[in-house]
């Protein structure tokens, strides 16, 4: 079996305090800590026991968890299991990164996201400089308030070429785009107009519940981050025999790491074995990539 798990254990708080995101307010208890620790530690023990699998672990915390220096040796943990096939996680990387040197870094992905209001963009490129030292595949982005394009630009103006910015759209209404707005963005991401787009999804095919799986701390397990039906429980003697193929229930997706594995976007292509940390298998500044992400957020 090839099995990708998206974990998101009890972790919460946030070392930001961005205005649009409610864990940024949030500071856990040393009591909720320890559990998330422990949470952690049975999940651990469980990916170490699939050796006849093929496992890739995505760490999607509504916290900040590189913070920790029990997701730090996680992954480092993760990267050494020969049927790890890939560790990732989303964070931003306000972290040091001395733990790096812990780690198989060709199998480590880091999803970054760089929030202007609480980093400065010179510290956020050296934290990146200091990934691509290290031989860390990562991606670099931003939320795409209008207010940020600006930042966004000059981000990208200050990245090495080959890394790749992405933007994910806001959808909620607080921030409206014009078509010119869509325009500058998409210069930066040819991919934004992809994530711009809530994707009919309802009935189709997904690999979630198949060979991709959310999984929170206490182990219950659901076909991703935004169906709440449980699938039943991680840790049960009988869990595998959940697995199986099964359309999407919801009417339309709109996140990246749900729809991502709808198989008739076929973002898997786009993506390659970059798909957890989002970095596409070839670079997107072209015409060509950007016809192709065209097609795609209109199908």
């Amino acid at each position: 079996m090839k099995l990708t798990v998206l974990y998101r254990g009890p972790l919460s708080g946030c070392n930001y305090g961005c205005e649009y995101c409610p864990f940024g307010k949030w500071k856990q208890s040393e009591e909720e800590l320890t559990k998330d620790r422990a949470d952690l530690e049975r999940f651990l023990q469980w990916v170490e026991s699939r050796t006849q699998d093929t496992v890739s672990v995505f760490f999607t915390p509504w916290g900040e968890a590189l913070i920790w220096p029990w997701y730090q040796q996680a992954l480092a943990r993760l990267t050494h299991l020969p049927h790890v096939e890939r560790a990732a996680v989303q964070t931003n990387l306000s972290c040091r990164l001395d733990w790096l040197t812990d780690c198989r870094t060709e199998k480590l992905g880091i999803w970054a996201t760089y929030h202007p209001e609480w980093m400065k963009r010179a510290r956020f490129l050296a934290q990146c400089e200091r990934l691509s030292e290290h031989g860390v595949r990562h991606s670099a982005g931003m939320v795409g308030f209008r207010r940020f394009a600006d930042e966004a630009e000059a981000l990208r103006r200050e990245l090495p070429e080959d890394t790749y910015l992405w933007i994910n759209a806001v959808k909620d209404g607080l921030d409206a785009y014009t078509s010119e707005d869509v325009e500058r963005f998409t210069r930066i991401d040819p991919l934004f107009p992809i994530n711009n787009t809530r994707h009919p999804s309802r009935g189709r095919a997904c690999r979630g519940g198949e060979s991709v799986l959310s999984v929170d701390g206490d182990g219950t397990a659901y076909r991703c981050h935004f169906i709440k039906e449980p699938l039943g429980n991680l840790y049960a003697p009988d869990f595998d025999a959940a697995l199986k193929p099964r359309p999407c229930s919801k009417d339309t997706c709109g996140c990246h790491i749900g729809y991502v594995h709808l198989e008739y976007l076929e973002l898997d292509r786009v993506f390659g074995s970059g798909l957890l940390e989002r970095v596409p298998a070839t670079r997107l500044w072209t015409g060509g990539a950007q016809r192709s992400a065209s097609r795609i957020s209109q199908s």
